[in-house]
């Protein structure tokens, strides 16, 4: 990997430091960082984002991800929602023996795409796992983060109860499978000081499971969004597999590759007071792109509130993946506005960033699509997770992944540390 300075970088394509800045922080390219903390850039792959923001790199890099064949190993899926994480370890090979999930148009969906699947509905609390035990090689479920009780001197297993990650330990501890995959948003790291995640990881850990986690980027594994997850994987103890992760592509897939043959579909409309103000903003603009007595009038409160507030009436752009998608593409604080048309991203289009399927498709009308849509794993980023997890079973390191050492057993003093 040919590595360089910014400074360098930016010398190299005859463009300036802010601009190789502007690209990071949009996503675009990744900085590897020194000894020193200096950004340092892989030059071949700022070179390519040039060719393709210039228009010269018409390689459309978006595709669905699937094997042919399945891989032999079996899963359940927990808390599945629209299907985006069950649907991804498909697509790497796995067969689902159960799927479980409460919402009722969620589960609608997930019965009209895969009629195969024994999908069961209703509440995780209700459902017994006890006739699995020593059938599964994969128990998955994106656990909603739920904040624990410390009250006492309870602590482990004990504190997580009544929350849907209970429910989760609780299945594994039933079935045993081989592998454990859990995935939540980034900001579990620090809720409530990083306890609710040691009191996750000392859970697994008591289980008998060793664990590791990684913060992934969507964006790096063929997702044409920037979305974080927190993906943690936990091994049982009596298994000598290595624990592999997904390494980040030297390449992303942008808006324009994603859509340029998206199917119509239906979606959200604005009003004509909102659509009067989004015809205004540029593409890849924001509210700051307003004239001033449009932002007052369209913020109202919010204009006078501190942060960039970059998400309000925000206009996508082409030659960059999308912002995170949210439950509504056409919220006031989180606008996911189509790049060149004044509407909020259809249904179809979502999906599309999501990485769902064309012929995916969603029961309950458009609202619970978009929550569906906008809720889940995408399927992508499943599918580099399920490969990776397929190896350590099989005892092989595939190319592109790599091995990461488990997390040290978290003792009790750490959980009732302030």
């Amino acid at each position: 990997m040919n590595l360089v300075s910014i400074s360098e970088t930016a010398k190299l394509l005859d463009v300036s430091i802010d601009t190789v800045r502007r690209w990071e922080k949009k996503g675009l390219i990744k900085a590897h960082r020194d000894t020193k903390n200096n950004r340092l850039f892989n030059f071949d792959e700022v070179k390519r984002l040039q060719r393709k923001l210039d228009g010269d790199d018409t390689e459309n890099r978006y595709r669905i991800l699937k094997d042919d064949n399945q891989n032999g190993l079996t899963s359940i899926d927990l808390f599945a929602g629209g299907g985006g994480t069950a649907l991804g370890l498909s697509h790497a090979g796995f067969s689902h023996l159960l799927v479980n999930e409460f919402d009722k148009h969620a589960t609608a969906t997930l019965r009209l795409n895969r009629p195969d699947w024994n999908v069961i509905e209703g509440d995780v609390h209700e459902v017994s796992f006890t006739n699995l035990r020593g059938k599964v090689d994969l128990v998955e479920g994106g656990f909603p983060c739920q904040a624990f009780s410390y009250a006492g001197n309870k602590l482990g297993f004990a504190d997580t109860r009544g929350t849907l990650f209970h429910e989760f330990v609780r299945c594994v501890e039933e079935v045993r499978p081989k592998v454990a995959m859990g995935e939540n948003v980034r900001g579990l790291l620090t809720h409530d000081g990083g306890r609710t995640f040691k009191t996750m990881v000392s859970t697994l850990q008591n289980a008998d499971y060793r664990v590791a986690y990684r913060l992934m980027r969507a964006q790096y594994h063929d997702v044409p969004q920037k979305r974080e997850r927190l993906i943690i994987i936990a091994v049982r103890n009596d298994l000598d597999y290595e624990i592999f992760f997904p390494r980040e592509h030297d390449y992303t897939v942008s808006l324009r590759d994603a859509l340029s043959d998206c199917p119509a579909s239906d979606g959200m409309k604005y009003a004509d007071w909102k659509f009067d103000v989004m015809c205004q903003v540029p593409e890849g603009g924001n509210w700051r792109d307003l004239p001033d007595d449009v932002q007052r009038s369209y913020m109202k409160a919010s204009y006078h509130l501190g942060g960039g507030k970059t998400g309000m009436a925000r206009r996508l752009a082409w030659d960059e993946p999308s912002l995170t998608l949210t439950c509504n593409p056409a919220q006031k604080q989180t606008e996911r506005c189509h790049p060149s048309e004044t509407r909020p991203l259809s249904v179809r289009e979502y999906a599309r960033i999501q990485t769902f399927p064309d012929d995916w498709e969603f029961s309950g009308g458009v609202t619970a699509a978009y929550k569906q849509i906008g809720n889940a794993v995408p399927c992508n980023l499943a599918y580099h997770l399920g490969k990776g997890i397929e190896a350590m079973i099989k005892g092989t390191l595939p190319e592109g992944y790599d091995s990461v050492e488990p997390i040290s057993p978290i003792a009790e003093a750490e959980l009732l540390a302030e």
